[in-house]
């Protein structure tokens, strides 16, 4: 029953955050973390393209991704969890590389920037991987670097459950975020490393 409610609990947060980037489609600059950014960062073609891109495909990967982890799903749709599969990592490389760029001028300073930047890379490292074991067929490798993967693609759904925490406790949105920029990714691959043992 406990591991039953904390599927549900799970797939619940990875749809509802994955859909969130919705929220961002008929949006104003001042509209949540936008509110943060200077006018000519907003103005600035090539970060929009990044920030939306990374929102968009990010959404699509927590949206879909936590299915794969099922394993009675995927054993009776071996082709959909192929399907789905190739679309979150493609998913992935788009909005990690966007990520990576958008990291750079992210709110909060160099504590910040660096812990966005490390998820990006990371998220992009594990996915490569995950691939890679995927093709050469060593799918227990696959499911370990996967895991390790979406850990990281979930931090999404982490930094919007810390946030709140965070500034309540600090008093402050910027201290809150320079935080978040770790604790949203750094225990969620902890975690994956007990799970993937």
């Amino acid at each position: 029953m406990t591991r039953k409610i904390t599927w549900f609990f799970f797939a619940f947060l990875a749809i509802c955050i994955g859909l969130y980037p919705l929220v961002y489609l008929n949006a104003q600059s001042n509209f949540g973390l936008l509110a943060t950014k200077p006018v000519e960062l907003l103005k600035n073609n090539l970060w929009n393209f990044a920030f939306y891109t990374h929102l968009s495909l990010g959404g699509i990967a927590l949206l879909i991704g936590w299915a794969q982890f099922s394993q009675k799903w995927r054993k009776s749709k071996p082709q959909a969890h192929r399907i789905i599969g190739k679309t979150y990592v493609i998913s992935v490389l788009i909005s990690a590389i966007c990520a990576i760029y958008i990291g750079i001028n992210a709110t909060g300073g160099t504590i910040a920037k660096t812990g966005f930047i490390f998820l990006g890379i990371i998220w992009l490292i594990t996915t490569i991987e995950a691939y890679r074991k995927a093709r050469s067929r060593e799918f227990g490798d696959h499911q370990k670097w996967m895991t390790y993967s979406y850990a990281a693609c979930f931090a999404a759904v982490t930094l919007r459950l810390w946030m709140p925490i965070l500034i309540a406790i600090t008093g402050d949105f910027i201290s809150a975020y320079q935080i978040v920029a770790w604790l949203c990714w750094v225990p969620n691959l902890l975690l994956a490393k007990i799970i993937a043992k």
